[in-house]
């Protein structure tokens, strides 16, 4: 299907002008105000291909997943798989789950609203505004946004032979074996610090959750409140993204859910613990939100069709880098000709924490993809085997000629 769709998981394996919300932001909002998540929402229509597609995501070997397309046809959601191990029941259909590094795109979304208010420029540089962690003055708020700024990736850096070190616990049984404990977005900046920069400034790419950490860090410096409250007053609450939560340091889902699970090696045994429970503020503003494909949805479609921010600034975001294809918070990515063609942007997740996160759709918001999948107990390599359930889902609903 041409060049495989990127996918980098959370230890990095990838003029004055207030935005108003649009239409479509206002009726996507009446539409989920009053309502939590649906767990059961009914398929709507039968989609044969779609229906085939989410299949054969478990049949890889992925415990379950849930999926939610719009297009032109309408609205359709599905899931397959069990939403827990040794149980028959399917996950929800419109359940909560770890969406991991599409928090970012959320949190670009953030700061560029703040860029369009004035209030810091996308070329301005962070050290003077984050005192504290002595940055280097030639990191710019679009190099944070758009991970050009060299600094070292707190989750590990990969080495010569491909295996990530350097990093705070984020995988293996060292993460299952720490995975409750509470870090401070700060000792995550100054671990990451605490390491030699990767290059210079501004002169290459390399994904770091740590230029997120600091992009949530400088809302909070600019706003005086913490992002997550922001990001409730700005976007979560304005839409009706009511199933969508920061949850800072709280370890439960707070909703109908599936089960992820984590299979790792200990002392030459391969062992699957339940990671459901587990502390995401090693992730803070690169990787912590919980959300539902309903929300996904909303806030990408919304973003896409100018409701979130002005059209100069969303241009700013659909613009890539053209090392690897990434814009401010978002990927963007020409579809090969065995696909029709055409551009899709994207901001997948995944972490060693049992869930993975898609949320994909045409550069205007008109057909979106939304879903999320949990690892099981199966002898399978998540990473591995993702490209090709990928190519799997974009061709059922993004190519040409689709049925």
């Amino acid at each position: 299907m041409g060049d495989s769709l990127h996918t980098i998981d959370d230890n990095g394996q990838a003029s004055r002008v207030s935005p108003r919300p649009s239409a479509a932001a206002t009726l996507l909002s009446a539409a989920a105000a009053g309502s939590r998540a649906e767990p059961d929402a009914a398929d709507g229509r039968d989609r044969p291909e779609l229906r085939e597609a989410i299949q054969a995501v478990v049949d890889t070997g992925f415990a379950g997943a849930q999926m939610r397309v719009h297009d032109e046809r309408g609205e359709w959601v599905g899931s397959a798989g069990v939403r827990k191990l040794g149980e028959t029941a399917e996950p929800h259909r419109n359940g909560l789950f770890r969406v991991a590094s599409t928090t970012k795109t959320f949190v670009a979304t953030l700061v560029l609203q703040l860029v369009a208010e004035g209030r810091i420029g996308l070329d301005d540089t962070v050290a003077g505004h984050l005192t504290r962690f002595g940055l280097d003055r030639r990191v710019t708020v679009r190099m944070l946004l758009q991970h050009t700024s060299g600094v070292h990736n707190f989750t590990g850096e990969p080495g010569p032979d491909g295996v990530h070190g350097q990093g705070l616990p984020a995988w293996g049984k060292e993460w299952v074996d720490t995975r409750l404990r509470a870090y401070r977005p700060e000792e995550l900046v100054e671990f990451a610090l605490s390491k030699p920069a990767r290059f210079e400034p501004g002169t290459a790419f390399s994904y770091s959750n740590t230029n997120y950490v600091l992009a949530a860090l400088l809302v909070g410096e600019l706003t005086g409140r913490p992002y997550g409250e922001e990001m409730r007053r700005r976007i979560l609450e304005p839409l009706g993204l009511r199933d969508t939560v920061v949850p800072g340091a709280r370890l439960e889902i707070p909703g109908p859910h599936a089960h992820g699970y984590y299979r790792y090696e200990d002392a030459g045994e391969w062992k699957v613990v339940d990671v459901t429970r587990q502390n995401p503020s090693l992730l803070h503003g690169a990787g912590e939100m919980i959300s539902t494909t309903r929300d996904l949805h909303m806030f990408f479609s919304t973003l896409l069709g100018g409701g979130l921010l002005p059209a100069p600034l969303l241009a700013e975001m659909l613009t890539p880098d053209p090392t690897i294809g990434y814009g401010l918070g978002l990927f963007v990515q020409e579809l090969g000709s065995d696909c029709g063609g055409g551009t899709i942007v994207h901001h997948n997740g995944g972490s060693p924490g049992g869930y993975g996160t898609l949320m994909i759709s045409t550069p205007d918001g008109r057909r979106t993809l939304t879903a999320s999948l949990t690892t099981g107990d199966a002898e399978m390599d998540p990473v591995a085997e993702f490209p090709q359930v990928l190519e799997g889902l974009i061709k059922a609903v993004f190519c040409e000629g689709r049925p």
